[in-house]
C-alpha cells in the first residue's frame, strides 16, 4: 500500500493531548493458538483509526504494517519514533470474557497474523477493546445510526408527552391506573399473529429497486414506551415486497386492544449486510441489519383495529419522519393457524418470484411453548421459546402457514443431576461392599485399600460436582462455549427442541420435531488419546495380561456380578417385606391374605434363588476362598444333583460340573458342597413355609365346617385362638427362611464385590477415569433421549398405532451425525457412538402423576436405567392398559454419521475413514433388527398414510447400498436415515460439534425438504423459504443460524444435498 512515511513519524511524535488513547501494553503475533514470539512490551498510541506501536518513548524501529501489507522503511536515517503502525480496518477485536485474563485480539480479515495485546489491569484492558473496536470506519457510522435512532425516539416521546398535556385529567389519572381490553383468542395458542406486506414503496432514485424489511415495535398504553419487538427478513429488488415471515406474539406477551404497533420500513444500501456477507464477524458479534440502511417510512396502528376490522386486515400509508410525505402503503393480515387466507395468490407471484430472503429477525417469547401441547406436563419439560411465523405459497397457489418454535428444556441440568446422585450412591454402596469383603491376605488387602482410597477420590469428585450443578442458576442449557468447563461436563451442549407446525389447506396439520444437541463428548478431559471406542478397546487388552497382581474377569462377567448385586440389593427388602406381611396375615387369621402374601413370597424367593445360580458365583467364591489368610481347604465330595436340593425351587438343574476361568486358582481341596447347602437351604426353608401355610389352610376349612353345624360363636372363638396359633407355627420357619437367606447374601456379596475388586484393581487410575467418561457422555445422551421421549409421547398421545408399537416393539431413536472424522473431532464421534450405544439400557415406564411436580425420576444403576415419566390423570388415562400396568418400553438408538466440513475433506485426502463406516454398517444392522421387528409384530396398516409413499424396506436396501459405497460426503446416508425414522414414527436427533452452524443448516434443508415433499411448497419458492429459515438468533448464546457463504464446503454439501433430495422427491 502507498503511505506517507514523514507524515506517519510526525504524527506518532505529538504531544499526548493529540490522541484518542495511549499506554503500555504487550504485543506479539499470533498465528492460529501459538504466539509467534514472546510478548514485548510497547507504548501504544491510538489516533484514529491508526494504532502506533512504540518500543518505547526515545527509541524505535522503522516499519509500518497495515493490515494485509507490512512494509519496511528503507530510509534507516528517518528519525522515526514508530515501530509498527496498524491500520484498524476491515479488523475486528476480541476480547475474552474471563475475569482474569487482560488480554485482547485483533483479528484481520485479509488472514494477516492476529495481534494480540495484554493489558496491565481488567479495567485497563476493557477500555482499549472498546476504544479499538469504535476506531474505524464502521465504527463512527455506528455511533451516527445509533444518535440518529436516539433522535427519532426523544422526538416520539416528546410528541407523546405533548399529546398527554391536552388530555382532561380524569383521562389522566385514569392512565395512572390502566384498565385495558385483553384479547381473546385460544387457550395456549399465540394472542396475535399477522403478516406483512408492502406496495409501492417510493425510493430515493427512480432506478433504485429497493431492499426492504420491516421493524416492529410496541408501544405499550400503560408506560408509553417504545420497545423493538421483531423484525421481518429482507426482501431484495421490488417496491412491492411481500414478506413470508410474520409477526407472533404468544400467550404470556402483555398485549391488549389499547397497544399500539409501529412499524417501520427500511431500504438495506449495503446487501451484503443481509444476504452474502463481504467481511468477516467474530463469533461474538451479531450482524446489524441497521447497518447501511436508510429510512424510508412509518406508521401506526391499534391492536383493537386489527382485531376487530371486518376483514381482519388493515391498509396503512407509510409516511416519512415529518409526516408530510407519502411513501407508499403497507397491508397487515390477521393470521390464525386454524384459517385459511381468502383467494389465491395469483396476485403477488410474478414480483415475489425474483424476491430473495435474505436474513430473517425473530421474537422471543416468555416460559410456555404456545400451541395444543402448551400443558404443565410439557411446561415442567420445555421453557424459553422462540416463535416465528411464515406463510409459503403452495404448487396450486394456496398458501400454507409455518409456525416454528425452539425451546430449552430444563432436562439439561435435571437428567444429569438424578444420574450424578445415582453414581454417588451406587460407589458409596459398592466402596462399603469392598470394605465388606473381610479379612483378606496382604497381597489383596493392600490391593483393597489401593482400590477403596482412588474410589473415594472419584466419590469426591462427583459430590463437588453435584453441589456446583445444584448453585446453578440462569439459562436452562449449556453453550457451546462452556464445553470445555469442567463443572458442567455432564451437561449436555445446546440440547434444544426444533418444532415445526404446518397448517396446510388441503391436508391435515402436522407437527415436525427434531432434537438438536452438541456430540455427546467429554470435551473438559480431551482427546487426545482417542475417544471411548479406541480407549475401552485398548483398556480390555492391557487388562488381559495384568499378570499374576490380579484375576482377570471379563466384561460379560463384571457386568454379571453388578447384576448380580443390584438383584441381592432390590430383592432381599422384598423379600423381608413379604415375609413380614405373610406374619401379620397369620396373626389376623385372614386366609385370603395368607394366600397372596404367600404368592408374592414365593415369586420373589425364586428370583432370589435364580439370581445366584450363575456359575461366576461358585468360581468367585473359590478366589475369595484363596485370598483368605491361613485357608485350609477341603476335598469337596461328588457333587450332589441340584433337583435334590430343592430347586426351581423344584426344578432347578445345575451342572454337575464345574468349569472354572483359567485364570482363576484350581484347589483340589476346596468344599464346594458348602454354597450348594447355603444356597439350597434357601429353597427348603420356604417349601417348609409353603407346606405349613397349606397345612393351615386345611385344617381352617374343615374346622369352620364342623364348628359352623354345631355353634356359630364357639366357631369365633375358636378362629381367634387359631389365629394365635397361626402366628406361632409361622414365626420360627419364616425367621429360618430370613436366617437361610442373609446367609446366602453375605456370601454372594462378598464374591462379588471380589470380583469388582479385580476389575478395579487390573486398570487403577484408568479404570475409574475410563467410568468418569463413559458417566460424563453417556449422561449428556440421556437428557436429549430423555426430552426427546416425553416430547414424542405428548404428540403421540391419540395416536394408537403409535402407543402399540411403543408397548409391543418399543421407540426408535435415530441420531444425525456431522462430526468429521479428522483430529479431535474423530475423538469426540468415538465418544458419541458408545453413549449412544448405552442407551440400549435404558428403559421407559410412564406413570401417574401424583403431584405438580411432572419432572422425570430417575433408578437404576450404571448396567440398567428406568426412567420413569409422569404425565396427568387426564393423560395417563389415554394410554393402553399394557402401558398403564407398568410395562418397560424399549429404546433402539441407531446413530448415522457423515462429516461435512473441510476437516472431512482432509479426512478423506489424508486421514482414515474407517471409524466412519464401521459405526454407519454397525447401525445398519440395528435398524434392520428394529425393522424386522416392527414388521412381525405391527400389522401393516399401522403406519399413516402420507408416509406410504416409499416402501420401507427399499429404503433400507437404499441406504444399504450407500453404505457400502463409501462415498466422499454421502449426504444421502443422512436423509434416507431420517426418512426411515420418520415412517418408523422415530425421535430424530440432529448432532454436530456444538449444534450450531452444521446442525441448524441440515435442519432447515430437511424442514424445507418436508414441506416440498409432503406439503406441496411452490417449487419457485423453496430457496426462499430455505434463506427465510437460516438465520442468527437475536439471543446471546443460543442456536446460531447462519447463511451459505460462511463455510464454501458447506454450501457444497448442500447443493448436492438439495440435488438427492430432489432426486427422492415425489
Amino acid at each position: 500500500m502507498r503511505f506517507n512515511a514523514k507524515d506517519l513519524a510526525l504524527l506518532a511524535k505529538r504531544p499526548s493531548g493529540c490522541f484518542d488513547k495511549e499506554g503500555k501494553l504487550k504485543i506479539c503475533r499470533v498465528v492460529g493458538d501459538e504466539k509467534l514470539i514472546e510478548p514485548r512490551e510497547r507504548w501504544c498510541r491510538l489516533k484514529g483509526n491508526l494504532l502506533f506501536l512504540m518500543k518505547n518513548k526515545k527509541n524505535f524501529y522503522n516499519r509500518i504494517a497495515a493490515c494485509a501489507v507490512t512494509v519496511i522503511l528503507l530510509n534507516a536515517q528517518m528519525s522515526s519514533e514508530a515501530s509498527e503502525v496498524v491500520i484498524l480496518e476491515r479488523c475486528w477485536v476480541v476480547e475474552f470474557r474471563s475475569k482474569t485474563d487482560v488480554s485482547i485480539i485483533l483479528k484481520f480479515q485479509s488472514g494477516e497474523p492476529d495481534l494480540y495485546l495484554e493489558a496491565a489491569s481488567k479495567p485497563d484492558c476493557e477500555a482499549w477493546a472498546v476504544a479499538l473496536g469504535e476506531a474505524n470506519s464502521e465504527g463512527l457510522r455506528n455511533k451516527i445510526q445509533q444518535l440518529q435512532r436516539l433522535i427519532m425516539e426523544i422526538k416520539e416521546e416528546r410528541a407523546a408527552d405533548e399529546a398527554r398535556q391536552f388530555l382532561p385529567s380524569s383521562q389522566v389519572d385514569s392512565l395512572r391506573e390502566p384498565q385495558f381490553t385483553s384479547i381473546q383468542r385460544i387457550a395456549n395458542e399465540p394472542k396475535l399473529e399477522f403478516s406483512l406486506a408492502c406496495k409501492g414503496l417510493v425510493a430515493a432514485t427512480r432506478d433504485r429497486k429497493l431492499n426492504t424489511f420491516i421493524q416492529v415495535s410496541v408501544v405499550h398504553p400503560a408506560e408509553h414506551i417504545l420497545t423493538r419487538y421483531s423484525s421481518t427478513e429482507i426482501v431484495e429488488g421490488t417496491r412491492d415486497p411481500l414478506f413470508l415471515t410474520g409477526v407472533t406474539f404468544p400467550p404470556e406477551y402483555p398485549i391488549y386492544e389499547e397497544t399500539k404497533i409501529k412499524l417501520t420500513v427500511y431500504d438495506v444500501k449495503d446487501k451484503s449486510q443481509g444476504t452474502v456477507r463481504t467481511s468477516v464477524l467474530p463469533d461474538h458479534k451479531e450482524p446489524r441489519a441497521d447497518v447501511g440502511r436508510s429510512f424510508l417510512g412509518y406508521t401506526t396502528f391499534r391492536v383493537g383495529d386489527l382485531v376487530k376490522s371486518k376483514e381482519q386486515q388493515l391498509t396503512l400509508t407509510l409516511r416519512t419522519s415529518d409526516g408530510g410525505k407519502t411513501v407508499g402503503t403497507i397491508e397487515v393480515n390477521l393470521v390464525k393457524m386454524g384459517e385459511f387466507e381468502d383467494g389465491e395468490m395469483d396476485h403477488i407471484t410474478t414480483d415475489a418470484q425474483d424476491q430473495k430472503c435474505a436474513l430473517v429477525h425473530e421474537c422471543t417469547a416468555p416460559e410456555g411453548l404456545s400451541g395444543k401441547d402448551n400443558l404443565p406436563s410439557l411446561n415442567a419439560v420445555l421453557k424459553n421459546p422462540i416463535c416465528k411465523l411464515y406463510r409459503f405459497p403452495t404448487s396450486d397457489n394456496k398458501w400454507m402457514r409455518i409456525r416454528e418454535q425452539m425451546a430449552e428444556t430444563t432436562l439439561s441440568f435435571h437428567v444429569p443431576k438424578e444420574l450424578i446422585n445415582l453414581h454417588i450412591k451406587e460407589d458409596m454402596r459398592r466402596n462399603q461392599e469392598l470394605k465388606d469383603l473381610g479379612e483378606l491376605a496382604p497381597h489383596w488387602d493392600n490391593m483393597r485399600k489401593s482400590v477403596i482410597a482412588h474410589c473415594d477420590q472419584m466419590l469426591s469428585m462427583y459430590q463437588d460436582t453435584l453441589a456446583e450443578l445444584g448453585k446453578h442458576t440462569g439459562s436452562s442449557f449449556k453453550s457451546s462455549c462452556s464445553k470445555g468447563e469442567k463443572t458442567l461436563e455432564f451437561i449436555p451442549i445446546n440440547l434444544h427442541l426444533q418444532r415445526m407446525h404446518v397448517h396446510s389447506p388441503r391436508l391435515k396439520d402436522a407437527l415436525y420435531d427434531v432434537i438438536t444437541v452438541g456430540a455427546p463428548a467429554a470435551h473438559f478431559q480431551g482427546f487426545k488419546n482417542g475417544g471411548l471406542r479406541k480407549l475401552l478397546s485398548k483398556f480390555e487388552a492391557e487388562r488381559r495380561n495384568t499378570g499374576y497382581q490380579c484375576i482377570y474377569y471379563s466384561p460379560e462377567n463384571t457386568a454379571k456380578a453388578k447384576e448380580v448385586l443390584s438383584n441381592i440389593n432390590h430383592l432381599q427388602p422384598l423379600i423381608s417385606s413379604h415375609a413380614d406381611l405373610l406374619l401379620n396375615s397369620a396373626s389376623q387369621h385372614s386366609p385370603d391374605s395368607l394366600k397372596n402374601s404367600l404368592k408374592m413370597l414365593s415369586e420373589k424367593t425364586e428370583l432370589f434363588v435364580h439370581a445366584f445360580k450363575d456359575q461366576l458365583v461358585r468360581s468367585a467364591l473359590l478366589a475369595l476362598y484363596t485370598a483368605r489368610p491361613g485357608c485350609v481347604l477341603k476335598k469337596p465330595a461328588v457333587p450332589r444333583n441340584s433337583a435334590e436340593e430343592g430347586g426351581d425351587l423344584k426344578h432347578q438343574d445345575h451342572p454337575s460340573q464345574i468349569k472354572r476361568q483359567d485364570s482363576i486358582p484350581h484347589h483340589s481341596e476346596y468344599d464346594e458342597e458348602e454354597w450348594d447347602r447355603v444356597w439350597a437351604n434357601v429353597g427348603k426353608s420356604l417349601n417348609c413355609v409353603i407346606a405349613m401355610v397349606d397345612r393351615l389352610l386345611e385344617k381352617d376349612n374343615s374346622s369352620k365346617i364342623k364348628e359352623g353345624e354345631s355353634d356359630p360363636s364357639a366357631a369365633d372363638c375358636k378362629v381367634l385362638h387359631a389365629g394365635g396359633d397361626w402366628y406361632e407355627q409361622l414365626y420360627p420357619l419364616v425367621i429360618t427362611l430370613k436366617d437361610c437367606m442373609g446367609e446366602v447374601v453375605t456370601r454372594a456379596k462378598q464374591s462379588m464385590a471380589f470380583v469388582l475388586l479385580q476389575e478395579l484393581a487390573c486398570g487403577l487410575p484408568q479404570c475409574l477415569m475410563l467410568t468418569l467418561r463413559r458417566d460424563i457422555v453417556f449422561s449428556q445422551a440421556l437428557a436429549g433421549l430423555v426430552c426427546g421421549f416425553i416430547i414424542k409421547l405428548h404428540t403421540s398421545l391419540h395416536d394408537q398405532g403409535f402407543l402399540q408399537q411403543l408397548h409391543t416393539v418399543g421407540l426408535l431413536v435415530q441420531y444425525e451425525g456431522l462430526l468429521s472424522t479428522y483430529s479431535e473431532e474423530a475423538g469426540m464421534l468415538e465418544d458419541m457412538a458408545v453413549g449412544i450405544s448405552d442407551l440400549q439400557k435404558v428403559m421407559f415406564k410412564v406413570i401417574e402423576a401424583k403431584s405438580e411436580d411432572f419432572l422425570p425420576i430417575i433408578t437404576g444403576r450404571r448396567e440398567h436405567y428406568v426412567i420413569e415419566v409422569q404425565l396427568p390423570a387426564k393423560m395417563f388415562e389415554l394410554l393402553p392398559q399394557e402401558i398403564k400396568e407398568g410395562k418397560l418400553l424399549r429404546m433402539y438408538p441407531v446413530l448415522f454419521n457423515v462429516g461435512i466440513n473441510e476437516q472431512q475433506t482432509l479426512a478423506e485426502r489424508f486421514g482414515d475413514t474407517t471409524l466412519q463406516e464401521n459405526i454407519n454398517q454397525e447401525n445398519l444392522e440395528l435398524l434392520k433388527e428394529y425393522y424386522n421387528l416392527f414388521t412381525e409384530k405391527m400389522p401393516p396398516d399401522c403406519l399413516p398414510h402420507f408416509q406410504e409413499q416409499n416402501d420401507l424396506k427399499g429404503l433400507l436396501e437404499n441406504l444399504h447400498q450407500n453404505i457400502q459405497a463409501k462415498r466422499r460426503k454421502n449426504v444421502e446416508i443422512m436423509w434416507l436415515a431420517a426418512t426411515i425414522c420418520r415412517k418408523l414414527n422415530g425421535v430424530r436427533f440432529t448432532c454436530c460439534k456444538s449444534a450450531k452452524d452444521r446442525t441448524s443448516m441440515s435442519v432447515t434443508l430437511e424442514q424445507c425438504s418436508i414441506l416440498r415433499d409432503e406439503h406441496q411448497l411452490h417449487k419457485d419458492f423453496f430457496i426462499r423459504a430455505l434463506d427465510c429459515m437460516r438465520r442468527r438468533q437475536q439471543r446471546q448464546n443460543r442456536w446460531t443460524r447462519v447463511h451459505c457463504s460462511i463455510c464454501h464446503t458447506i454450501l457444497l454439501f448442500f447443493l448436492r444435498a438439495g440435488h438427492c433430495l430432489r432426486s427422492l422427491g415425489p
